[in-house]
């Protein structure tokens, strides 16, 4: 979590000051308070995450400014300490609403661990809020942002309607190129199911650390490795009662392909350090722009598992299949980035639709949407033309942008306004990873640099491998 805001109300200052040191240094943001009054104003000065407050205050006590706290923000955790605290005071406390109780005089061991674990279930209640927002919100189509009325995407609407009717919930891969749309499939699956009051908890095996994916799909016990101060629930856990969507499923690695198998076979799921099996009911949901029956050939990817997955299936065309489709996604995504960038009264003209139809769109749904926005922020004028829609490196027009390629290599040709060289970045690096079909090492051996620094790239420019 970027930042963990700590208030301290305490009117023993000696103390307040040092608690407050400790957590300068351990880097959280802390601020005292000597009185239930000054708690108050500074309550919606800094909206803290958490209280570490006194029970025996002057003015105001400590019960009663609990009470004052959980009306303001019933979420903000609140610690109560005390020199006269007894088990009876401590249940009564957490009654009225505290996260926990501390005796004086405070160990800051303790309480470092206490905040570490009311931070981590900050993040957890976060994350929870933001996938049950997201899985309300109105769907475009009742498909969330799935456009299109060509033959195929008529198919493909029908089989979803198909497979979220079904109440045994099956599994199910998704196949189809890189930006094809299939993470919006996986979404209208779960929204059209029964299960669409519950999570939906997506996980791109393309992103997490070889060393972290165990942990975070399975969860750990405290102490199960070095830094696991506490049990931590894995994502299929989470996804308790919904659906956990693997996005490139085909990139896991087959210890962990053996893992998830059991997962799915059994319904059950063991934490990293633990004996106990916790049963779990879950649909799974995976993606891949890979040819997982070509995968299973060459030994990479569990023939067991690839037949579990694809139990139902669907496959996503690619956009240059889908020629009607186009101008009604360009269409879509104009008003979309011309609401959002202030451009109410932008358009395409129809030599710049037409070019848009005749190209043929290597990275699917995704380029087109990163095409019309480029051209919605840097073109000045209301009817778009050839000139100002950017495609495969050169304008629609055919007039070349920033990068000429020649016999000696790439010239840079710098317009007058001067460029943002942020963007441009992204722009290689998303070209790369087109190219590549998302195979990160390839992506990094072409841009000659390491995986490890097309991860930070990706990370520092929010480029994620995801459907659009």
């Amino acid at each position: 979590m970027a930042h963990f805001t700590v208030l301290i109300v305490d009117d023993e200052k000696t103390l307040a000051r040092s608690i407050k040191l400790f957590l300068l240094e351990q880097g959280y943001e802390a601020e005292v308070a000597e009185d239930g009054e000054a708690a108050l104003r500074l309550l919606s000065e800094i909206h803290p995450d958490l209280v570490f407050l006194d029970v025996r205050l002057p003015k105001v006590t400590g019960i009663e400014l609990l009470k004052r706290i959980r009306e303001f923000d019933p979420h903000i955790y609140v610690v109560l300490m005390t020199a006269y605290g007894s088990i009876e005071g401590a249940v009564e406390a957490i009654k009225l609403g505290a996260y926990d109780y501390l005796k004086k005089p405070v160990d800051l061991e303790e309480l470092k661990i206490l905040l570490e674990r009311a931070q981590e279930d900050c993040r957890l209640r976060q994350e929870l809020s933001y996938y049950r927002e997201r899985q309300t919100r109105t769907l475009p189509l009742s498909f969330e942002g799935l456009i299109g009325k060509c033959d195929a995407m008529r198919q493909v609407f029908e089989r979803i309607q198909q497979i979220a009717s079904v109440e045994e919930s099956p599994t199910v891969l998704i196949t189809g190129e890189t930006g094809t749309g299939k993470g919006l499939v996986a979404r209208a699956i779960h929204m059209q199911s029964p299960r669409a009051s519950g999570p939906f908890i997506e996980v791109d095996c393309t992103a997490l650390p070889a060393t972290l994916v165990e942990s975070e799909l399975f969860g750990h016990e405290k102490g199960a490795f070095t830094d696991a101060r506490e049990s931590k629930i894995g994502l299929v856990e989470a996804a308790d009662a919904g659906t956990l969507f693997l996005d490139e499923v085909g990139d896991l690695e087959l210890p962990l392909q053996g893992k998830l198998l059991r997962a799915i076979e059994e319904r059950k799921v063991r934490r990293i350090g633990s004996v106990k099996d916790r049963t779990v009911d879950v649909r799974i949901t995976a993606a891949t722009n890979k040819d997982l029956g070509a995968e299973v050939a060459r030994g990479t990817f569990r023939k067991e598992l690839y037949y579990r997955l694809a139990v139902l299936t669907i496959h996503l065309p690619p956009l240059r299949e889908r020629g009607e489709d186009i101008p009604l996604l360009a269409t879509h995504f104009v008003e979309r980035f011309s609401t959002k960038y202030g451009r109410p009264n932008a358009r395409l003209s129809e030599g710049a639709m037409r070019a848009l139809s005749e190209y043929h769109w290597p990275g699917n749904v995704r380029e087109l949407k990163h095409v019309v926005e480029r051209a919605i922020i840097s073109s000045p004028q209301e009817v778009i033309d050839l000139d100002g829609l950017s495609v495969g490196g050169r304008s629609a027009s055919g007039n070349k942008t920033l990068l000429e390629e020649t016999p000696h290599g790439l010239k840079v040709q710098f317009p007058p306004e001067g460029i943002d060289l942020r963007q441009w970045e992204k722009v290689l690096i998303e070209k790369a990873l087109q190219s590549t079909e998302g195979n990160r090492t390839r992506a990094a051996q072409l841009l000659g640099i390491s995986r490890y620094a097309l991860r930070y790239r990706m990370k520092k420019l929010r480029i994620r491998e995801r459907t659009p």
